[in-house]
């Protein structure tokens, strides 16, 4: 019976997830004013230096704004960060793991 609870589960989390994923990649885009639509951003791909070629100041910027909608308190000096901010699914998972909003 457990194996058919979480069975059941397991879509309202993806699409919850999948949720979350859209809107923080809409939050990455308003905030840094890219010139790209959110839906290009692929989950896997990295944020940092190659891939959408984020610099440390993005990153700082990004921060700042998932800190104030979701209540994650993000260090600077944090030796998370390189993982955190490693892929929009990195980010996501960080947020869901320690959001207070």
């Amino acid at each position: 019976m457990p194996d058919q609870v979480a069975a059941l589960r397991q879509p309202a989390d993806t699409a919850n997830a999948d949720a979350l994923t859209a809107e923080v990649a809409a939050l990455i885009v308003q905030a840094l004013n890219l010139e790209i639509a959110a839906a290009d951003i692929a989950p896997d791909q990295p944020l940092y230096g190659e891939g959408l070629g984020l610099d440390s100041i993005d990153i700082l910027e990004i921060a700042l704004v998932v800190s104030k909608r979701y209540g994650v308190q993000l260090r600077a000096d944090s030796e998370e960060n390189g993982r955190i901010f490693g892929s929009l699914r990195q980010l996501v998972e960080y947020i869901t793991a320690h959001r207070t909003k």
